[in-house]
């Protein structure tokens, strides 16, 4: 977000300030539109950067202006339940270089969101899990708590990230197109689909496969919350 970009928001935030302040102001003539030839010429550089297994949270939660974690008094405000009753944790900042998170199948995706109420994040990851011999498998949980799911960075930590954002834009509302894993994602990017194909070259005999287009059938959307082992799979290639 350039510094501009936090100047507007601001007087979004305050729209009848904002309002008033306009009518003030001597009228001016609208300037004619710049040809589209001259504004293609600004462009220099196209850079897209993809963030696997990331929320806009993660890196750019208490980033200065942005729509991120809501935060009072100098501390975040939401507190995301756990798998106790009654016990939750808030976000916190994670210098960790490693992040284990929690599992990214579709249903997980949904269970994570819960409507809305952005309240499963936690609750989601197993209570137990099975040893791991790949370390950096994403779905080998410490302890099985997943606490680390709300931790998140700041310039400490992505320095070069939060420079590309007070150099250039940063986009506090855009989202993934998909609520599943990478492979997908990496589909929706070129193609706007994430699909299973059964005759190779032949779009008229793919369908969705929001989950698992690698591997049929998908069980992105039919799997049962406590069936792990299909989500496992998938989330092993992240």
């Amino acid at each position: 977000m350039t510094r501009s970009s936090v100047l507007i928001g601001g007087c979004l935030a305050v729209a009848s300030l904002c309002g008033m302040a306009l009518v003030r102001q001597a009228p001016r003539e609208i300037p004619a539109p710049v040809p589209a030839a001259l504004a293609s010429m600004k462009i220099q550089h196209i850079v897209i950067i993809m963030q696997e297994n990331r929320s806009f949270d993660s890196y750019f939660g208490t980033y200065p202006g942005a729509d991120g974690i809501p935060m009072q008094a100098g501390g975040p405000v939401p507190c995301v339940p756990t798998q106790a009753a009654g016990t939750c944790v808030r976000p916190y900042h994670d210098a960790s270089d490693r992040n284990f998170g929690g599992p990214h199948s579709a249903v997980d995706a949904a269970g994570d969101i819960d409507a809305g109420k952005m309240d499963g994040f936690i609750k989601r990851v197993p209570a137990a899990v099975a040893p791991c011999p790949d370390p950096n498998d994403p779905n080998c949980v410490q302890g099985g708590r997943g606490v680390d799911t709300v931790g998140y960075h700041d310039s400490r930590e992505l320095s070069n990230y939060w420079k590309y954002a007070q150099n250039f834009v940063l986009q506090d509302r855009l989202f993934e197109p998909n609520a599943s894993w990478s492979l997908p994602q990496h589909l929706f990017m070129v193609s706007e689909w994430s699909a299973r194909c059964a005759t190779i070259g032949d779009p008229m005999s793919c369908v969705d496969a929001l989950q698992s287009p690698d591997m049929p059938p998908d069980f992105g959307r039919g799997r049962a919350a406590g069936t792990q082992a299909a989500g496992a799979r998938a989330g092993a290639h992240t």
